[in-house]
């Protein structure tokens, strides 16, 4: 039973007591930072983009906003799907450069992936393949070739209740893997369903410096209250070494070329110059039956154009950041520690190729470390030095603006939190007593955190 500690006096602060306006704090992506609060907030260029960035970036969105068709087609730029795939496009999961409608009772597995290994790592340390199926299912297919599998998710419900007695519900999703195309599951397969979370920002992200990072951990390590974040040193395929992760939930991609490469091979069935082998296994043979397209299938010019695109996606401003109750949120947020993993404000370095995101002061709300959440959010599937209750970090920013632009407010790395509140009350593990503290806060004070919350 999540949050079963015997109730306590509400935790309190003084009436009065608010976070101080800080200059230049709504700049959530300093000079890149655009004022919109549309449902096209997540979709616009850096500010400051530069002219040389504005061609590769709108070609780069038409490739990640429309659909990849099979080989043959006549439209041979854009051929090669599949034969095994999740999704047609990028923004079929990305919707709007947002996050992703994770999967209900009624809705099939199409913006969501379902991660599976093997006990054990690969040669580089990362997962260990299912030998008939790799590392993702894939659940949809070309005409004649058999989908891998078929996914189906449940939810039980925890109930709980504040500690002024209001009551709370959770869900917790099962999921169910059907109808495997390619022979069974191996009874040891690791899974984890993963939503697709937001794109923009990441440019700023792979900019801040290795050492802002490894300084990041040693200063929580040196806290000794329980909270310690943690590198996740990944496989660089460009540099054919290991480096520090900084994308996916937990944080097992170190650059963005390398994210897009394994999305398109993975999530699309594409090749490209850095990920050229195709995504079925020696047990799927019947998909070599299948034409292929170009060779890479994704050219070289039109992987750059989309990795410009997400270099280079803007992160919107906060809104109503002066407003006493946001300011009263924000002190909230310090005080019950929510800030030394979701780090306010943090600076880019230099940014070779990219000088619009470079020596820029950010405030993305993250760490890009790895922190332990607990048994309640483990997935029981490590991924590098991730173990399975282990999870990066997720960035903040923008989260307010997700209601607008992808109209839900489904959070967490498996949609589970319904919003905002539920997500911080699966908090367990390092976070365990600001997840406590928060369900001791008096009603007025919870709201006043979300509020704050929902104007990053």
């Amino acid at each position: 039973m999540l949050c079963a500690l015997a109730p306590t006096a509400a935790y309190t602060l003084n009436a009065t007591d608010l976070a101080a306006v800080e200059p230049g704090e709504e700049y959530s992506g300093g000079d890149t930072t655009v004022f919109d609060d549309t449902r096209a907030a997540f979709s616009i260029p850096d500010r400051n983009l530069l002219l040389a960035h504005r061609t590769p970036f709108f070609v780069g969105h038409s490739f990640f906003n429309e659909n990849w068709v099979a080989a043959g087609a006549t439209v041979t730029s854009r051929s090669g799907l599949g034969p095994l795939f999740v999704n047609r496009s990028c923004s079929g999961c990305h919707f709007k450069d947002g996050r992703s409608m994770p999967l209900t009772p009624s809705l099939a597995l199409e913006t969501m992936v379902m991660r599976i290994s093997l006990p054990g790592t690969n040669n580089y340390g990362g997962p260990k393949p299912v030998p008939a199926y790799g590392i993702q299912l894939q659940t949809q297919a070309l005409p004649r070739i058999p989908p891998e599998a078929g996914i189906t998710v449940s939810f039980e419900t925890i109930q709980g209740e504040y500690a002024d007695g209001e009551p709370y519900t959770l869900r917790r999703p099962i999921f169910c893997i059907t109808n495997a195309g390619y022979g069974p599951l191996p009874a040891d397969v690791m899974v984890s369903a993963l939503a697709a979370p937001s794109v923009f920002g990441l440019g700023l992200l792979e900019a801040i410096p290795d050492d802002t990072l490894r300084q990041l951990a040693q200063s929580e390590s040196k806290r000794g209250d329980g909270i310690s974040g943690k590198i996740n040193w990944v496989w660089d395929i460009d540099g054919k070494r290991l480096a520090p992760g900084r994308f996916g939930w937990k944080a097992e991609q170190p650059t963005i070329a390398q994210q897009c490469a394994t999305a398109f091979n993975e999530d699309m069935g594409l090749t490209t110059e850095m990920i050229p082998r195709e995504n079925y296994t020696e047990a799927e043979k019947i998909c070599a039956t299948m034409p292929g397209g170009s060779h890479p299938e994704v050219s070289h010019d039109i992987f750059n154009d989309v990795v410009v695109y997400c270099h280079t996606l803007a992160v919107p401003a906060r809104r109503d950041w002066t407003n006493q109750v946001v300011l009263r949120g924000k002190k909230l947020f310090s005080v019950l520690d929510c800030a030394t993993c979701h780090v306010p404000q943090l600076k880019t370095g230099d940014c070779p190729g990219y000088p619009e995101l470079s020596k820029q002061t950010i405030h993305p709300y993250t760490d890009l470390l790895l922190h332990d959440m607990g048994e309640g959010l483990a997935d029981h599937r490590p991924v590098y030095l991730a173990t399975g209750s282990e999870w990066r970090t997720a960035p903040l920013w923008g989260i307010g603006l997700v209601q607008t632009v992808n109209n839900h407010t489904l959070f967490l790395h498996d949609g589970r939190a319904r919003d905002l509140a539920e997500a911080i009350l699966w908090h367990g593990g390092e976070a365990e007593k600001s997840k406590e503290q928060f369900r001791q806060l008096s009603k007025t004070d919870r709201d006043a955190l979300i509020t704050f919350l929902n104007s990053l």
